[in-house]
């Protein structure tokens, strides 16, 4: 038996049509090209696959036979071929991201109604969780694509700068004294402070600050969410590390203020990881295209 496919699309032409001619025209062969591949079939099979007739060909028993299963085979390749051209085109297929619940909601969100609008025939699948977890997602195969906070160090991964973020405490009335004055760190540090949990980038960043100056900062309440470190703010709970972006509407209706600090803190980078050396589907690609 033969591997070579053409020689089984020229048969499936031939016998689909019922004329060697329509067969050269439909797969733009010459006629005896198309003789000369039967013939090449036929050998390997060591049977004749049709009966020539006054009006074309016309298959044999063997050949109806062969026919049946190369017809199967030409339908799932067209339905192949359809499916590709649609991933490529962005008319279907599905684009899966990782990042925080606050990345998502305050950065990522703008970006996904944008691309949803231009490709509604895309499925988006959205998965939470900490940079080491969206790291993990994205090294076992879950998701296209991680938004992070920067800096990532992996060999494996690759990964692009974006968006800049500034990083600040946040208070509500209940501290309405310290408005107007330049805390130093260990002055903020005789207040209650709230902080979001331990494997979050933004939690090991203002840690790692403290301890560069040689203090310790323990969170007299640890959450797991910016809504929470928002809302507790405003209640008097504590002073809330935040991201200065997140808390844009409550700093300017006033429910939340910033503490003002004798120390500059650093800004951070929001990135864009994939994996190195893999190859993004369309949608992940034109989503990146979009978002930077």
């Amino acid at each position: 038996m033969t591997n070579n496919y053409e020689l089984y699309k020229v048969f499936y032409w031939a016998a689909k049509t019922g004329s060697l001619t329509q067969a050269a025209k439909t797969l733009y062969l010459t006629q005896p090209s198309v003789s000369h591949a039967i013939k090449q079939l036929e050998d390997s099979v060591g049977m004749t696959l049709f009966y020539r007739n006054s009006k074309g060909v016309s298959l044999t028993q063997e050949g109806a036979i062969l026919y049946s299963y190369i017809e199967q085979s030409q339908i799932l390749i067209a339905l192949a071929e359809e499916k590709m051209s649609a991933l490529k085109n962005l008319d279907s297929g599905e684009l899966r991201i990782g990042g925080s619940d606050s990345l998502f909601k305050h950065y990522v969100l703008p970006y996904l109604e944008d691309f949803h609008r231009k490709y509604p025939g895309i499925k988006l699948h959205l998965n939470h969780g900490t940079t080491p977890e969206v790291i993990s997602f994205l090294k076992e195969g879950r998701i296209d694509l991680g938004v992070v906070r920067m800096p990532i160090v992996d060999s494996q991964l690759e990964v692009k700068e974006s968006f800049m973020l500034q990083d600040c405490f946040v208070a509500g009335a209940r501290y309405a004294e310290l408005k107007d004055t330049a805390l130093s760190l260990p002055k903020l540090l005789e207040y209650p402070v709230i902080l979001f949990s331990r494997n979050s980038r933004a939690r090991m960043a203002i840690t790692e600050l403290f301890q560069s100056y040689g203090y310790t900062i323990k969170p007299e309440i640890e959450v797991g969410s910016v809504d929470l470190l928002i809302e507790l703010a405003r209640r008097g709970l504590g002073i809330s590390y935040v991201t200065r972006e997140f808390v844009s509407k409550e700093l300017e209706e006033g429910s939340l203020f910033e503490i003002k600090l004798d120390v500059q803190l650093p800004p951070s980078r929001v990135g864009i990881m994939t994996m190195r050396n893999m190859p993004l589907t369309s949608a992940a690609s034109r989503f990146i295209e979009l978002i930077q």
